[in-house]
Protein backbone atom coordinates (compact mmCIF):
# COMPACT_ATOMS: atom_id res chain seq x y z
CA UNK A 1 0.00 0.00 0.00
CA UNK A 2 1.33 3.69 -0.49
CA UNK A 3 -0.28 6.85 0.44
CA UNK A 4 0.14 10.15 -1.03
CA UNK A 5 -1.78 13.46 -1.51
CA UNK A 6 -2.59 14.21 -4.89
CA UNK A 7 -4.33 17.08 -7.10
CA UNK A 8 -7.73 17.22 -8.27
CA UNK A 9 -8.77 19.13 -11.42
CA UNK A 10 -12.36 21.12 -11.11
CA UNK A 11 -13.76 24.08 -13.02
CA UNK A 12 -12.90 26.52 -10.28
CA UNK A 13 -9.31 25.28 -9.43
CA UNK A 14 -7.61 22.14 -7.93
CA UNK A 15 -8.43 20.60 -4.29
CA UNK A 16 -6.31 18.36 -2.18
CA UNK A 17 -6.78 14.58 -2.24
CA UNK A 18 -5.49 12.05 0.20
CA UNK A 19 -4.85 8.40 -1.87
CA UNK A 20 -4.20 5.44 -0.57
CA UNK A 21 -3.39 2.74 -3.34
CA UNK A 22 -3.44 -0.84 -2.84
CA UNK A 23 -0.75 -2.78 -4.01
CA UNK A 24 -2.66 -4.66 -6.83
CA UNK A 25 -4.70 -3.38 -9.65
CA UNK A 26 -8.49 -2.68 -8.12
CA UNK A 27 -11.44 -0.61 -8.15
CA UNK A 28 -11.58 2.60 -6.24
CA UNK A 29 -13.76 4.67 -3.63
CA UNK A 30 -14.07 8.49 -3.31
CA UNK A 31 -13.90 8.67 1.01
CA UNK A 32 -16.20 11.66 1.95
CA UNK A 33 -15.44 13.87 4.78
CA UNK A 34 -17.21 14.43 7.81
CA UNK A 35 -16.93 18.37 9.25
CA UNK A 36 -13.68 17.83 10.18
CA UNK A 37 -11.81 17.80 6.81
CA UNK A 38 -9.48 15.45 5.56
CA UNK A 39 -8.32 14.42 9.14
CA UNK A 40 -6.27 11.32 10.28
CA UNK A 41 -9.13 9.20 11.09
CA UNK A 42 -10.60 9.86 7.62
CA UNK A 43 -7.00 8.88 6.26
CA UNK A 44 -7.05 6.06 7.85
CA UNK A 45 -10.37 4.73 6.14
CA UNK A 46 -8.52 5.02 3.64
CA UNK A 47 -5.71 2.79 4.22
CA UNK A 48 -8.19 0.13 5.34
CA UNK A 49 -9.79 0.32 1.88
CA UNK A 50 -6.70 -0.05 0.14
CA UNK A 51 -5.35 -2.56 2.43
CA UNK A 52 -8.75 -4.59 1.38
CA UNK A 53 -8.00 -4.03 -2.10
CA UNK A 54 -9.43 -0.64 -2.98
CA UNK A 55 -7.57 2.92 -4.74
CA UNK A 56 -9.55 5.33 -1.90
CA UNK A 57 -9.31 9.06 -2.51
CA UNK A 58 -10.45 11.59 0.06
CA UNK A 59 -11.03 14.89 -1.60
CA UNK A 60 -10.52 18.24 0.54
CA UNK A 61 -13.94 19.61 0.17
CA UNK A 62 -13.95 22.66 2.57
CA UNK A 63 -10.75 23.53 0.52
CA UNK A 64 -12.66 26.96 -0.61
CA UNK A 65 -13.09 27.51 3.16
CA UNK A 66 -9.87 26.72 4.93
CA UNK A 67 -7.80 23.97 2.55
CA UNK A 68 -5.89 21.48 4.31
CA UNK A 69 -7.77 21.76 7.56
CA UNK A 70 -7.80 18.99 10.49
CA UNK A 71 -9.92 18.53 13.20
CA UNK A 72 -10.25 16.69 16.14
CA UNK A 73 -14.20 15.83 16.72
CA UNK A 74 -13.38 15.27 20.21
CA UNK A 75 -11.82 18.52 20.91
CA UNK A 76 -14.64 21.02 21.74
CA UNK A 77 -12.86 23.80 19.67
CA UNK A 78 -12.24 21.85 16.95
CA UNK A 79 -15.47 20.67 16.92
CA UNK A 80 -16.74 24.15 17.00
CA UNK A 81 -14.61 25.21 14.07
CA UNK A 82 -16.33 22.09 12.00
CA UNK A 83 -19.46 23.34 12.64
CA UNK A 84 -18.39 27.07 11.42
CA UNK A 85 -17.31 25.86 7.95
CA UNK A 86 -20.21 23.59 7.94
CA UNK A 87 -22.54 26.82 8.16
CA UNK A 88 -20.34 28.52 5.25
CA UNK A 89 -20.01 25.12 3.16
CA UNK A 90 -22.05 24.53 -0.67
CA UNK A 91 -23.40 21.27 -0.88
CA UNK A 92 -23.92 21.55 -4.55
CA UNK A 93 -20.49 22.81 -5.47
CA UNK A 94 -19.29 19.90 -3.26
CA UNK A 95 -21.16 17.35 -5.56
CA UNK A 96 -19.59 18.84 -8.15
CA UNK A 97 -16.14 18.30 -6.72
CA UNK A 98 -17.21 14.65 -5.88
CA UNK A 99 -17.64 13.93 -9.53
CA UNK A 100 -14.34 15.30 -10.41
CA UNK A 101 -12.86 13.32 -8.03
CA UNK A 102 -14.65 10.50 -9.13
CA UNK A 103 -13.47 11.07 -12.67
CA UNK A 104 -9.82 11.78 -11.70
CA UNK A 105 -9.68 7.97 -9.31
CA UNK A 106 -11.19 6.81 -12.46
CA UNK A 107 -8.28 7.50 -14.41
CA UNK A 108 -5.43 6.74 -11.80
CA UNK A 109 -2.91 4.09 -13.25
CA UNK A 110 -4.38 1.00 -11.87
CA UNK A 111 -7.77 1.73 -10.79
CA UNK A 112 -10.28 -0.58 -12.94
CA UNK A 113 -12.56 2.55 -13.80
CA UNK A 114 -15.31 1.51 -10.83
CA UNK A 115 -16.13 3.79 -8.41
CA UNK A 116 -17.79 4.15 -4.70
CA UNK A 117 -17.78 6.41 -2.25
CA UNK A 118 -18.37 6.30 1.48
CA UNK A 119 -18.97 8.90 3.60
CA UNK A 120 -19.62 9.99 6.93
CA UNK A 121 -22.37 12.55 9.09
CA UNK A 122 -22.13 15.70 6.35
CA UNK A 123 -20.34 13.00 4.48
CA UNK A 124 -23.69 10.80 4.34
CA UNK A 125 -25.45 13.04 3.26
CA UNK A 126 -23.23 13.91 0.56
CA UNK A 127 -23.02 10.18 -0.07
CA UNK A 128 -26.89 10.31 -1.27
CA UNK A 129 -26.24 13.09 -3.49
CA UNK A 130 -23.69 11.30 -5.27
CA UNK A 131 -25.57 8.23 -5.67
CA UNK A 132 -28.64 10.75 -7.00
CA UNK A 133 -26.28 13.34 -8.67
CA UNK A 134 -23.27 11.38 -10.44
CA UNK A 135 -22.17 8.48 -12.34
CA UNK A 136 -20.91 6.44 -9.01
CA UNK A 137 -20.78 2.41 -9.40
CA UNK A 138 -22.41 2.03 -5.58
CA UNK A 139 -22.22 4.25 -2.40
CA UNK A 140 -22.58 3.44 1.31
CA UNK A 141 -23.47 6.29 3.57
CA UNK A 142 -23.13 6.34 7.37
CA UNK A 143 -25.92 8.53 9.94
CA UNK A 144 -25.78 11.57 6.90
CA UNK A 145 -27.87 14.71 8.65
CA UNK A 146 -30.16 15.93 6.38
CA UNK A 147 -31.59 13.58 3.69
CA UNK A 148 -35.11 14.08 4.76
CA UNK A 149 -34.39 17.27 2.61
CA UNK A 150 -33.96 15.62 -0.09
CA UNK A 151 -35.20 12.79 -0.49
CA UNK A 152 -36.88 14.21 -4.00
CA UNK A 153 -33.71 13.05 -6.10
CA UNK A 154 -34.37 9.34 -4.70
CA UNK A 155 -35.71 8.62 -7.92
CA UNK A 156 -32.32 9.59 -9.89
CA UNK A 157 -30.38 7.24 -7.63
CA UNK A 158 -30.01 3.85 -9.95
CA UNK A 159 -27.00 2.52 -8.56
CA UNK A 160 -26.82 0.35 -5.29
CA UNK A 161 -26.64 2.79 -2.26
CA UNK A 162 -26.47 1.75 1.43
CA UNK A 163 -27.37 4.07 4.42
CA UNK A 164 -26.72 3.61 8.47
CA UNK A 165 -29.04 5.44 10.82
CA UNK A 166 -27.94 5.04 14.09
CA UNK A 167 -31.30 4.83 16.77
CA UNK A 168 -29.88 6.70 19.39
CA UNK A 169 -28.28 9.73 16.95
CA UNK A 170 -29.65 13.46 17.67
CA UNK A 171 -28.86 14.75 15.00
CA UNK A 172 -30.43 12.36 12.69
CA UNK A 173 -33.69 11.44 15.43
CA UNK A 174 -35.19 7.93 15.23
CA UNK A 175 -38.30 9.23 13.69
CA UNK A 176 -36.39 11.14 10.64
CA UNK A 177 -34.60 7.79 10.35
CA UNK A 178 -37.27 5.65 10.45
CA UNK A 179 -39.21 7.96 8.34
CA UNK A 180 -36.12 8.30 5.51
CA UNK A 181 -35.93 4.19 5.68
CA UNK A 182 -39.68 3.90 4.91
CA UNK A 183 -39.85 6.52 1.97
CA UNK A 184 -36.80 4.72 0.54
CA UNK A 185 -38.61 1.33 0.12
CA UNK A 186 -39.79 1.75 -3.05
CA UNK A 187 -36.25 2.38 -5.10
CA UNK A 188 -35.00 -0.85 -5.12
CA UNK A 189 -31.64 0.31 -5.19
CA UNK A 190 -31.39 1.42 -1.90
CA UNK A 191 -30.92 -0.66 0.97
CA UNK A 192 -31.50 0.83 4.41
CA UNK A 193 -30.32 -0.25 8.04
CA UNK A 194 -31.17 1.41 11.62
CA UNK A 195 -28.55 0.06 14.17
CA UNK A 196 -29.51 -0.63 17.83
CA UNK A 197 -28.33 1.35 21.02
CA UNK A 198 -26.24 3.35 18.89
CA UNK A 199 -25.25 7.36 18.39
CA UNK A 200 -23.78 9.36 15.42
CA UNK A 201 -20.36 8.67 14.84
CA UNK A 202 -20.65 5.28 15.92
CA UNK A 203 -18.24 4.14 12.80
CA UNK A 204 -15.58 6.65 14.20
CA UNK A 205 -12.93 4.46 16.22
CA UNK A 206 -10.73 7.69 17.65
CA UNK A 207 -13.58 8.59 19.74
CA UNK A 208 -14.51 6.63 22.46
CA UNK A 209 -17.53 8.49 23.59
CA UNK A 210 -19.79 7.61 20.40
CA UNK A 211 -17.64 4.42 19.00
CA UNK A 212 -19.79 0.92 18.70
CA UNK A 213 -17.35 -1.90 17.76
CA UNK A 214 -19.81 -4.22 17.11
CA UNK A 215 -22.52 -1.95 14.92
CA UNK A 216 -19.01 -0.88 12.79
CA UNK A 217 -18.05 -3.89 12.16
CA UNK A 218 -21.18 -4.97 10.89
CA UNK A 219 -21.97 -1.83 9.09
CA UNK A 220 -18.39 -1.93 7.61
CA UNK A 221 -19.00 -5.37 6.76
CA UNK A 222 -21.94 -4.42 4.86
CA UNK A 223 -20.51 -1.85 2.86
CA UNK A 224 -17.42 -4.08 2.08
CA UNK A 225 -19.96 -6.45 0.64
CA UNK A 226 -21.50 -3.83 -1.16
CA UNK A 227 -18.12 -2.74 -2.99
CA UNK A 228 -17.23 -6.08 -3.58
CA UNK A 229 -20.28 -6.82 -5.50
CA UNK A 230 -20.59 -3.73 -7.47
CA UNK A 231 -17.28 -2.37 -8.16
Amino acid sequence: MSKSEISITTTDGNLMGYLSSPKENGPGIIVIQEIFGVNQWLRNVCDNLAEKGFYALAPDLFWRLQPGIQLDPTDENDFSKGLELYGKFNVDQSIKDIQSSIDTLRNIDGCSGKVGSVGYCLGGLLTYLTAARTDVDASSGYYGVGIEGVLGESKEIKSPLQLHFAEKDSFVPIETAESICNQLEKNNSVTTFIYPNCDHGFARDTDPTHYDASAADLANSRSLDLFRNNL
